[in-house]
């Protein structure tokens, strides 16, 4: 924990030993930035003897970032290819001003150290949205998921991930993640079980993970909370293509479909019998992709929309790209699932 001086009342350092508490506790699982910089000089400014920033996860370089501002710098960890603080976390909802208050308030009141911790730690009630694990069901296949449903479902996104990924990819929980704060339930699962991932031909298999999509659908749409939900897909690389196809079967029912730097040329036998409304987010800098997503774009018989994230690759890991991904995809399905038939 941070160190100060936070002496009793009447202490010399004329500083209330709640004001320092509260400084500090705001300091904890700050990240990097104009916001943790700002909040070391504060702490100064109420008279803290000495600042120490401590942050769970951060970009490699993050010290130059903070400088002289807090006179001690640590960090679980600092791996490459940091994008967003939320890509490394299972949970990572926006908390409220009241929530934040409220556990100040409680740090606050005078009680032992493990007092203290177990009263934080207790927190407010779980968000609605809390992400719970599933095992969704195709055909007699288990396979594993989080599933995210809140109160007030707006529609629930069901993701397919690319080749290579799984349901722990850090740039579809992003993505999740901005969608939950949106008021949209998600789905990730993984489209094949760990047996079938060591056969490769299945991996690219897109009729067979569009079944997988389909089935993994039936089963949600039985859940009891996500019933008369609209349902939207959102795919990536090779799971695009699944979505795609997925959503080209009869009878389908889909919402809307989002691909973010997919291979919609993977499901090209069934574009033209997409109904559901399409967009393809394609990164400025994947020209390969790009040129693929145009072609299959002028096949599609949907109302559909082609948008070119400026200065993004394949992977979207350039600053703010995968933010922007995320923005247009949420757009997209709040218009779409929200006014979708019987919504």
């Amino acid at each position: 924990m941070p160190e100060h001086s936070a002496g009793p009342p009447g202490d010399e350092s004329g500083i209330r030993p709640e004001v320092v508490q509260a400084i500090f506790s705001a300091l904890v699982d700050i990240a990097t930035g104009s916001m943790a910089r700002a909040v070391c000089q504060i702490a100064r400014a109420q008279g803290a003897a000495r600042v120490v920033l401590a942050v769970p996860v951060a970009p490699p370089g993050w010290q130059a970032r903070i400088g002289a501002d807090a006179g001690g710098l640590v960090c679980v960890d600092t791996p490459r290819g940091f994008f967003a603080i939320g890509q490394f976390y299972a949970e990572f909802p926006q908390v409220s001003d009241e929530d934040v208050m409220a556990c100040l308030d409680r740090a606050a009141v005078p009680r032992s150290p493990a007092q203290a911790s177990t009263a934080c730690a207790a927190g407010p009630a779980d968000p609605p949205a809390r992400s719970e694990e599933v095992e969704p069901r195709a055909g007699v296949v288990r396979l594993a998921g989080y599933l995210a449903v809140p109160e007030n479902r707006r529609g629930i996104v069901v993701f397919a991930h690319g080749s290579g990924s799984s349901r722990h990819s850090p740039r579809n929980r992003y993505v999740a993640g901005v969608l939950k704060d949106a008021g949209l339930g998600t789905l990730l699962f993984d489209l094949l079980t760990p047996e079938e991932e060591l056969d490769r031909d299945n991996v690219f298999d897109i009729g067979l993970l569009a079944r997988r999509l389909v089935e993994v659908t039936g089963w949600l749409r039985a859940q009891p909370r996500a019933a008369q939900a609209a349902v939207g897909y959102f795919g990536a690389s090779t799971g695009a293509a699944a979505a795609l196809w997925a959503a080209a079967e009869p009878g389908a029912g889909t919402a809307a479909v989002v691909s973010r730097g997919g291979r919609p040329d993977l499901a090209r036998p069934r574009l033209a019998a997409v109904t559901a409304p399409t967009l393809l987010i394609v990164g400025g800098h994947d020209e390969v992709v790009l040129d693929l997503n145009r072609r299959a774009q002028a096949e599609l018989r949907c109302e559909n929309d082609l948008a070119v994230v400026p200065g993004a690759t394949h992977l979207f890991q350039e600053p703010g790209t995968l933010d922007a991904a995320a923005g247009l995809a949420r757009d997209w399905f709040i218009r779409h699932l929200t006014h979708s038939p019987g919504r």
